[in-house]
């Protein structure tokens, strides 16, 4: 029996024979992965997608690998030359080389025992290349007992995955950051720009253009600083438990200095469990990371819902701003220009609403000493980080940045809008309030007009009161009471208005 190399026409190039427990199988010659990758080639045709998507997940294996190929020559359970061909071999693949060799499908079972292998296989091979012997000459350097020395599966996948989130977390975290420069960007330029608020979709009370994008601003500030706080739950890993946490197989030196290791390697605040049996069945931090997600993800498909409304139209909607036109709408209706940027990111949220779900059913599904669902929670989490990371990027660059407003169209709106009484309510009374509005709502008369002809208030106090600091609540008004007095009115100019 072959396997051929994905990519590649069925049964082309030569092949090497490969044995394992279970018997002999056919390898591509020219593969650097093994009998055990395989093997999962054949047993997983599942996703089609490979775990070389997540480029940070193998870049983090091979960071696990290299620190383990450290530890084990300082300790001297591995021979150094064969630890300083590991160690090179790892920097390799750090620099972006043979990830086209990691293979396997990124849904899998074992928890994550195809992965390891398929790591282990190339690592061994190319040392083996490097030092002039064929692919599949075990006896110089072994996937198991040389590259996988000290190491099991179930700590080395969760602390690799660790790694990996970690990593593309940042890269979201300076993307969410960007996108909340934008938006804070795009608060100062309409900061001057008054419109009608809205609430139940219904007119409410004026407010700035400004203030609603800072108000989006900030609830990025807000996501950034939740996803922030996970980072250091990431740091705990269990490398150094091996099987099921009590370490078997592996030195008692080793844990400590793989840790040390690896923090250097990766640059981050590694630390070893104080209880590697429930560090290695437990996967709360996956649920805490991907219920943030979750929360940032829905957040910013808010905005997106916000900036559709407010986009709409042009001519039959809300039409208060417009965003960037990037491609034709319609294949019917000539000239339709549709919010394709905003209704992406509204889909990728979707997803990471229903990986939510998964990841909570797969930590959920474990049982006893390791969780067996392992590799949906990485491809879910790594999905979600790394689609709301370019979401964010695109929301940024083909939407907020062009964001411009409709200036006339939301001044006017604010001029006859009857939500302005409310900033009268204080000086005038509710009923007196609501009555105008009602009259206003039935005839052509403004607010203003409608307070100045009942003698309730002169055209210079009305003006005021209704200025647009005063209605945007950049400046403070005057205390709410019942009823108005002279000496209110004096404080807002003019004479008192005659009954």
């Amino acid at each position: 029996m072959s396997v051929d190399v994905p990519g590649e026409p069925a049964g082309s190039g030569a092949t090497r024979i490969e044995t394992d427990s279970l018997g002999s199988m056919q390898v591509p010659a020219g593969a650097y992965w093994g009998i055990h990758t395989a093997r999962a080639l054949e047993n997983f045709p599942i996703s089609r997608r490979p775990v070389s998507v997540y480029p940070d997940f193998v870049r983090a294996f091979a960071m696990v690998k290299q620190a383990a190929a450290r530890a084990n020559a300082e300790i001297g359970v591995l021979d150094a030359a064969k630890a300083r061909l590991i160690d090179e071999v790892c920097s390799e693949i750090l620099d972006g080389h043979l990830h086209d060799q990691f293979v396997v499908g990124v849904i899998q079972g074992g928890a994550g025992t195809s992965t390891n292998l398929n790591a282990n296989e190339v690592i061994a091979n190319r040392g083996l290349e490097k030092s002039g012997h064929a692919f599949g000459a075990y006896s110089f350097l072994h996937p198991l007992d040389d590259v996988n020395r000290s190491q099991s599966t179930n700590d080395t996948y969760p602390t690799a995955l660790k790694i990996a989130l970690s990593l593309s977390l940042l890269g979201l975290l300076d993307e969410l950051e960007e996108l909340r420069g934008s938006f804070r960007a795009k608060a100062d330029e309409f900061a001057g720009v008054l419109k009608i608020g809205r609430t139940q979709l219904q007119d409410a009370v004026p407010m700035t253009l400004g203030q609603e994008f800072h108000g989006f601003s900030t609830t990025l500030g807000e996501d950034h600083a939740r996803l922030s706080e996970t980072l250091p739950l990431l740091a705990e890993i269990n490398l150094g438990a091996t099987a099921i946490g009590t370490g078997i197989t592996a030195d008692p030196h080793y844990a400590p200095a793989v840790c040390r290791h690896l923090r250097d390697i990766s640059g981050l605040p590694l630390v070893t469990a104080s209880d590697l049996i429930e560090a290695t069945s437990d996967a709360g931090v996956f649920m805490t990371l991907s219920g943030t997600l979750k929360r940032s993800a829905i957040k910013l498909s808010k905005i997106c819902n916000d900036l559709r409304l407010l986009s709409s139209g042009p001519q039959a909607g809300f039409g208060e701003i417009n965003l960037p036109a990037r491609q034709a709408g319609s294949s019917i209706m000539p000239g339709k220009v549709n919010p394709v940027i905003p209704e992406a990111v509204n889909q990728v949220a979707f997803a990471i609403a229903g990986a939510d779900v998964t990841v909570t059913m797969a930590a959920e599904a474990g049982q006893l000493q390791l969780n067996a669902f392992e590799p949906v929670i990485a491809h879910c989490l790594l999905q979600s980080v790394v689609w709301l990371r370019n979401a964010a990027r695109t929301l940024r660059v083909h939407c907020i940045d062009g964001i411009t407003a409709n200036s006339e169209r939301l001044s006017a709106q604010v001029d006859s809008s009857v939500g302005v009484v409310t900033a009268l309510a204080p000086y005038i009374g509710y009923a007196e309030a609501s009555q105008l509005a009602k009259t206003a709502l039935t005839s052509s008369s403004t607010i203003a007009e409608l307070v100045v002809q009942n003698g309730l208030m002169t055209r210079e106090q009305v003006l005021k009161l209704l200025s647009r600091d005063r209605l945007a609540g950049i400046e403070p008004v005057t205390a709410a009471l019942a009823v108005i007095t002279p000496d209110m009115l004096g404080d807002l100019g003019g004479d008192a208005p005659h009954s």
